[in-house]
This record gives C-alpha cells, structure tokens and sequence, in this order.
C-alpha cells in the first residue's frame, strides 16, 4: 500500500516537473534569408481548394513573392494580374520547415499578416504524410480580414479539451476529432482583435507563441505595444521559460488527450491561402464585394497587403 502510494506520488511529481521549470535553448533562429535555407517551398496543388498557385523558391524570388532583407522575411500573393477564370489560380507561396519538433517553443515575431477579403494565411504545425493521424497545431488562423485569430487542434477520434481551463481566449468546440463538424477542430478565440488582419498590422504587429510539451500545448500572443511581453520574447533570448509568460492565450491539457499519442513530430508551415475550403465558403457572410473566385480572379491591386512580414522564427528545445 505505502510503495503504491510512494509510486504514485513519484508519477504526479515527474509528470509535472516540466511545467514547473521547463528551461529552453535556443536552436534555430531563423531571420531575413535564413528563411531560404530552414524552409522547402512547397510548389503543390492546395490541399484546401484555395484559388492559388504555389510556386518554387526560384519563382517565389523572381516575382518578388519573397524576399529578404537582413532583418525581415516577405511572404506574398501576386497583386498585379488579373486571372484567367479558366487558368491557375493567384501565385502565392506555402514554405514547410526542413526540421521537425516535438517537445519545443516556437516564438513567431511578425511585423505583418496578410490582409484582404478573400485571404486566409496561416502559421501551423503538422505532420503533413500522416495527416490526420499525426494531429495539426494551428497558432495563427482566419480569414477575410475576421478578427481575432484562433489557435487551434485537429485529431483523429479520442482526443478532447475540458470546457474549463486557465486561458485568456474563449473555447470554442472542445472535440478536436477532424471529423467532427466538417473539421472544426477545438479551437480558442484570441481575446483582442489586434491578434488578427487589419487591426494586427495597423498597431505592428506582435508575438505569437507556441509551447509543445508531452502533457499540454500552449499558445500566447502579445500585440507590439503590449506592456506585459516578457522580455526574452521581446529581446529573442538564448533560452527562455514559458512558466514566467503569464496565462496562456490558449491552453489545450492532456486531461483528455494525450499529447503523444495525437502528435506525431511536426514541421512549421506559412502559407497563404485564398477562397478555399473556408475562406471561400464563408465569404459572403464577411461583407466583401461580388464572389470570392471572381474578385481574386479581377481584383490584383486588392491584394497588395496580403503578405507576411516576419522579423524572425526562434525555436527553442
């Protein structure tokens, strides 16, 4: 009885030892053309049905899709031809990390999100060959310019989050079972809306920030001029603890889900969408003008915000 109960309290200590000083270092820090080298170019047929053409790194640079600067990173849709409504659909860009991660932090700190009706941008973590299988991490989501962001997983069957839970966001679904609610998935609403689209980039931007660890994911977000950033965030410090960063924006617990069983190691994907599976099917509800094909389709110069500015990707182990 007394070694079952030493056994057991030996299990709750160990099982809770990370969240109470789990210290990271710093292992990629990816700025202006580093992202080049940490990235592949994914020049394939969008798996969300979006009106886009991805392309490869060299036409994403002969375009001026991407480019680098010594402190930035540019991710962008074409905004300067109208569509043939029987031909491709607008270049755009969609990068996959080269590395993968399991247990991390991840600090994303973007200057610019792309902007418009229509777009649907997103900084994600999945394990695209095993997908669903392998679970998908959504730290920065929307579309047609709807604020506020949503972080937010998708799992196969089994995996659910509590109703309540210590977070600053607004739980939305609690089952992440992709096949749940055409793939819902459960989703956190960010409490501002300087989290997300015009309001993000009109205040420049700010931090979004992942932590994966074998019993939770945790997902922050601090607007540029937010007093309380903690500073290694701010300052991109050679290692960092996310128990000093204050409640999480989103908190997904492994209470009744458990982390490696439904995430597979993940690689980082940005990609920029437009219409699609979800930004085009609720496209008329967001109050843009005519179809979400047709003004893709004739409105270049509609997309001229619709890119990302990144100042940097540090991830930490």
């Amino acid at each position: 009885m007394k070694a079952s109960v030493l056994s057991a309290a030996a299990f709750a200590l160990s099982s809770i030892t990370p969240a109470l000083g789990a210290t990271y270092s710093l292992s990629d820090n990816i700025v202006g053309s580093g992202f080049y080298s940490a990235f592949d170019w994914q020049a394939i047929a969008d798996p969300t049905h979006g009106r886009v053409n991805y392309v490869d790194q060299t036409t994403s640079k002969n375009q001026n899709l991407t480019f680098a600067s010594s402190n930035s990173f540019i991710l962008r849709t074409d905004f300067r031809n109208v569509l043939n409504p029987s031909g491709a659909g607008r270049n755009s860009v969609r990068i996959r990390s080269k590395k993968t991660y399991t247990t991390h932090v991840a600090v994303f700190n973007v200057r610019h999100m792309p902007q418009g009706c229509g777009t649907w941008p997103a900084i994600w973590e999945t394990k695209e060959s095993n997908w669903p299988n392998g679970g998908e991490t959504d730290i920065v989501e929307g579309v047609n310019d709807q604020a506020p962001n949503a972080a937010t997983l998708h799992t196969t069957a089994g995996c659910t989050m509590p109703a309540s839970r210590a977070q600053s966001g607004t739980s939305g679904q609690l089952d992440c079972n992709w096949q749940v609610n055409g793939n819902t998935g459960c989703g956190v609403k960010f409490p501002t809306a300087q989290s997300y689209g015009p309001s993000f980039n009109s205040n420049g931007g700010g931090w979004f920030a992942i932590e994966r660890t074998t019993t939770y994911i945790k997902v922050w977000f601090w607007a540029r001029n937010n007093a309380n950033v903690p500073a290694e965030v701010k300052n991109g410090a050679a290692s960092t603890n996310p128990n000093n960063w204050g409640v999480a924006t989103a908190y997904f617990p492994n209470t009744s889900c458990n982390i490696p069983q439904f995430f597979a190691e993940h690689n980082i994907i940005i990609n920029l969408t437009l219409c699609g599976d979800w930004a085009g099917a609720v496209y008329g509800q967001s109050g843009c003008p005519s179809t979400c094909v047709d003004y893709v389709n004739n409105n270049p110069g509609a997309f001229q915000n619709a890119y990302f500015d990144f100042a940097s990707i540090k991830v930490y182990t």
